[in-house]
C-alpha cells in the first residue's frame, strides 16, 4: 500500500479512537449528573413532608395559631383552607371580620399562603359590608410567615 492511499485511513482511525473517548466521557458525565441531580439537602425536604397532611406543615399550624382568636367554621389540611366564624372583639362590637387563609404549597413561601378578610358593620341593627383594609391582610399574612419560620427554626435546631 502506498502512502497516498493510507493516508485516508489514518484520521478515520483517530476519528474513531476520538469518537470513543467522547462517548465515554459523556456517559461518565451523565452518571454523574444523576447522581446530584436539582435536589434539596435533606434538611430542606423534611421540613416540608415530615406530614401527613397536603400542605406546608408550619405554615398549616402558624396560620390555625394565628387565626385561633376567632371561631373556626372550616379548616381542611388536605386542601389547606381555613375558614373562620365572624369575631367581633369584644372593645368594639358594632364591627366584625370573617377570615379565610389558603395554604397552596408544599413549600414556606410567601407566595404558598393567601389570607382574605371580610368585615361588616353594625348599622341600626343591621350587618352591613365594609372595606378592608389591604394592610390588614398583609399584616396577617406576615404574621402568619414569620411565626412558620421560627416554627421550622426550631424544628430544625432539634
Amino acid at each position: 500500500m502506498t502512502r497516498a492511499n493510507s493516508a485516508p485511513f489514518r484520521p478515520v482511525a483517530a476519528l474513531g479512537r476520538r469518537t470513543l473517548a467522547y462517548a465515554l466521557l459523556g456517559a461518565s458525565l451523565l452518571g454523574l449528573a444523576a447522581c446530584g441531580g436539582n435536589q434539596r439537602p435533606r434538611t430542606e425536604l423534611s421540613a416540608a413532608q415530615l406530614n401527613t397532611i397536603g400542605v406546608n406543615a408550619y405554615l398549616w399550624r402558624a396560620a390555625l395559631d394565628t387565626v385561633s382568636f376567632a371561631p373556626l367554621l372550616q379548616a381542611d389540611s388536605a386542601g389547606g383552607v381555613i375558614v373562620t366564624d365572624w369575631y367581633a372583639n369584644p372593645t368594639n362590637p358594632t364591627e366584625r371580620v370573617k377570615l379565610t387563609v389558603t395554604i397552596l404549597d408544599q413549600d414556606l413561601r410567601a407566595d404558598a399562603l393567601r389570607v382574605a378578610a371580610s368585615r361588616q358593620v353594625n348599622e341600626a341593627g343591621n350587618w352591613v359590608e365594609a372595606p378592608v383594609q389591604a394592610a390588614t391582610v398583609q399584616k396577617l399574612e406576615d404574621i402568619i410567615l414569620t411565626k412558620a419560620r421560627d416554627l421550622r427554626r426550631q424544628a430544625l435546631a432539634s
